[in-house]
């Protein structure tokens, strides 16, 4: 299984395939979150953040740590991304009916040497992103 990262990159051509998905879990794990999809078609994408998502609802944005943030990530299930954005200085942005999830830490918010990694496609397509890299070079 070659895990090569792609020759040239497109901002949002990967998160972009999350449109039509479905949220289906969301699991703490230590020190990082993974979001599970599945939907239209056989791939089962993950985005684990190694840096907590903010996550914006009508009634504000709420961050790791603050109260009722788990509850606000979760009640996004089993929600469908409607939209996907990325570029620089807003990062990730994953956009459900009710709310979104938006990957865009401050610096001392970097707790290592990446900020987000999708995989979980049939075709083996995957994306790491690292601080200073493609749409968060703004962070180096």
């Amino acid at each position: 299984m070659s895990m090569e990262p792609r020759p040239s990159y497109v901002p949002n051509e990967l998160l972009g395939r999350l449109v039509g998905f479905r949220l289906f879990s969301v699991q703490f794990v230590m020190d990082y979150v993974q979001l599970r999809f599945d939907g239209p078609t056989a791939d089962m994408p993950v985005l684990n953040c190694d840096v907590m998502p903010s996550v914006e609802h009508n009634s504000g944005t709420l961050v790791d740590g603050q109260i009722g943030y788990a509850d606000a990530l979760r009640a996004l299930i089993p929600g469908v991304v409607r939209q996907t954005r990325e570029e620089t200085r807003l990062g990730l942005r994953i956009e459900f009916d009710d709310g979104a999830v938006v990957v865009h830490p401050d610096r001392q918010d970097l707790v290592g040497p990446e900020i987000a990694l999708l995989q979980g496609f049939r075709d083996r397509e995957w994306m790491c992103w690292r601080p200073g890299e493609d749409s968060f070079e703004d962070l180096a």
